[in-house]
């Protein structure tokens, strides 16, 4: 078992790559305090935890609170005494801070900002003390391929997860001589079920999603367990000599040229114009490295 007896927190654990990390870290040893602010979802990953014979509580918190931040903390403190890996994967909310960034509400800039970049700032804040006081420890963020490279209509957004990456290098740099390693994944396409839900099941936006597939030389779009995987990679002694870095997992999205501006715009425009049928797929259109996280 790679983290054996190691005691983790996962933030937005209640669905998609959180809930994926939340059991196969479970499975591997840990013993996980899982949150999210949607209490039902949090509840539901705790239940198939349990199903599954694995040790995993449930603690609802809100991760742009910085109280709320440490209260679920204290919660990993007082039931097992140290904190070993903190995995700051909530996030998302990339639909409402799109397009003109001259156009994009003060209100859409804040709760973006402060659940995709202040919520990891929090986690770290209150982690690192703990860490220090046990001898070290693992802080795994979540990013995105978008915030490595720029991309039209999601400014904010990657911005945001820009800052995801600049503070994991920060954190590795001035906290790795205590013995705190800190590295971000960075997300292409995951089919999430939110993503599911919110483009996959509709005939307008599935081209979007299609575009994306046929841009990875794998030709799929992620799993929740692809981000799992390597979020528990990170996670265990097997990464001992990895700090500091940003890791796409993207299906090589990111590995060739550059994304197509023009053609992502295109197809958001046949999704957002009322009453349009979307354009077909071009299968052989230039790179993307659109999707998020």
């Amino acid at each position: 078992m790679r983290l054996r007896d190691k005691v983790v927190v996962i933030t937005g654990a209640g669905g998609g790559m959180g809930r994926a990390s939340t059991l196969l870290f479970a499975r591997e040893g840990a013993r996980v305090i899982a949150t999210d602010l949607n209490e039902a979802s949090g509840l539901e990953t705790r239940r198939l935890a349990a199903e599954a014979g694995l040790s995993c509580e449930f603690v609802q918190g809100d991760v742009t609170d910085p109280a709320d931040v440490a209260r679920v903390l204290d919660v990993a403190m007082s039931q097992h005494g140290r904190l070993d890996v903190l995995f700051n994967n909530a996030g998302g909310g990339a639909v409402g801070a799109t397009g003109d960034l001259t156009k994009v509400s003060d209100d859409e800039v804040e709760a973006c900002i402060a659940l995709n970049l202040k919520g990891p700032i929090h986690g770290c804040r209150a982690a690192i003390p703990l860490m220090i006081a046990g001898g070290g420890g693992v802080i795994v963020s979540t990013a995105s391929i978008t915030g490595m490279r720029g991309q039209n209509t999601l400014g904010v957004y990657g911005a945001a997860k820009a800052g995801v990456i600049n503070l994991t290098q920060y954190v590795a740099w001035e906290y790795g001589p205590v013995g705190i390693r800190a590295n971000a994944i960075c997300p292409g396409a995951i089919q999430t079920p939110a993503l599911e839900r919110s483009m996959m099941s509709n005939p307008r936006t599935r081209p979007v999603m299609e575009y994306f597939r046929h841009q990875s030389p794998l030709h799929r779009v992620g799993r929740p367990e692809d981000i799992a995987e390597t979020a528990l990679f990170l996670a265990s002694d097997a990464s001992a000599h990895i700090t500091g870095q940003a890791i796409p997992v993207d299906g090589g999205m990111t590995c060739g040229t550059f994304l197509d501006p023009a053609r992502i715009r295109a197809l958001a425009e046949d999704v957002l114009r009322d009453g349009a049928a979307p354009t077909a797929t071009d299968p052989t259109a230039t790179d993307p490295a659109g999707a998020t996280s």
